[in-house]
């Protein structure tokens, strides 16, 4: 169990379908929604050759460092240097990894296209963020099952209690396509990213920006029950509400946990989050406490039957 300095996101980035801003992710889109445009969003120059997971990546990093005040429309407005990223996908790039080492068994790598085989890269879309953004602090890809959300908001709490970065870009991204689907198991995959700004309560006061939400405290156990326990020994009392782990065969999770405390779902029509879950998550609450909503909120992810779970503990960010 880990608990941090006070580490507060600043900003929230969707790029979901049918999510405009956080307000979305309280009341749930409707649906069906239109596939998320990066061209739109972001214009095309820079996208062409860039696979879907680094599209989406991209849309949702520029709305979250947009709204934290770190950049507008014009360009960065603090030194990227100390700005780290990190992305949590499970299957980002399988798509593009499937069709290289394809190429390579029927034509050897003479038949890779240039433009092609830097996407194969398993850090392909923290480095392409940071590298769009101009963000020089750490860099790294976390793929770790179904608590890789939380996970990758963990290691951005470590890098900026250990003083490794003044905020970091946490990013979850999944993409839609024949291949991932094929190794979930699963008819639709999110097709989507969020993203949000992490950063000492401090550095944001000291910038003028308001803590939307305080990371009180993360759990990573063999377990969603046990999470669950330990989250409660933090001394947060009954949680105002929690997000349940995401399970690909519907399962619930046992009737008695957390029995009587309000369950937020992620809407079904997104299909599978994976690796976006703790960060869809992280986001919704924060919208929850933009509405003025109370605390502390609880997220899940893992399964009971695998030996990992991850849970957080969210709060508003003006809490003691």
């Amino acid at each position: 169990m880990s608990e941090f300095p006070r580490i507060v996101v600043s900003g929230v980035g969707p790029a979901l379908p049918g999510v405009a801003g956080t307000e979305d992710l309280v009341a749930g889109p409707e649906f069906p929604a239109e596939p998320v445009d990066p061209a739109a969003r972001l214009g095309k120059k820079g996208l062409k050759y860039k696979d879907r997971a680094t599209r989406l990546g991209l849309c949702a990093a520029f709305a979250a460092l947009c709204d934290a005040g770190l950049r507008d429309a014009d360009g960065p407005l603090v030194e990227g240097d100390g700005v780290g990223v990190v992305v949590a996908s499970n299957y980002g790039n399988a798509d593009t990894v499937c069709r290289v080492v394809t190429t390579i068994a029927a034509e050897t790598t003479r038949g890779t296209s240039p433009m092609d085989s830097p996407n194969a890269s398993s850090n392909i879309v923290a480095s392409e963020i940071a590298i769009r953004f101009k963000l020089g602090g750490p860099n790294l890809t976390v793929c770790n099952g179904d608590s890789s959300g939380l996970d990758a908001l963990r290691w951005a709490a470590g890098m900026l209690g250990s003083g490794r970065a003044e905020q970091v870009l946490v990013v979850g991204v999944e993409p839609d396509n024949e291949v991932v689907r094929a190794l979930v198991g699963a008819d639709r995959i999110v097709d989507g990213a969020v993203a949000v700004v992490l950063e000492r309560a401090g550095t944001a006061r000291a910038r003028g920006v308001r803590p939307r939400a305080l990371l009180g405290g993360f759990v990573r156990t063999g377990g969603v029950e046990e999470c669950v326990g330990r989250l409660d020994a933090l001394g947060s009392g009954v949680p105002a509400g929690w997000y349940p782990p995401e399970t690909a065969d519907g399962t619930e999770p046992p009737a008695g946990l957390l029995a009587g405390v309000p369950r937020h779902r992620m809407p079904d029509g997104w299909g599978v989050l994976s690796g976006a879950l703790g960060l869809a998550q992280c986001a919704a609450a924060t919208g929850r406490f933009d509405a003025g909503e109370p605390g502390p909120l609880y997220a899940l992810a893992g399964r009971g039957n695998d030996g990992v779970a991850g849970a957080l503990l969210l709060a508003p960010g003006d809490a003691r």
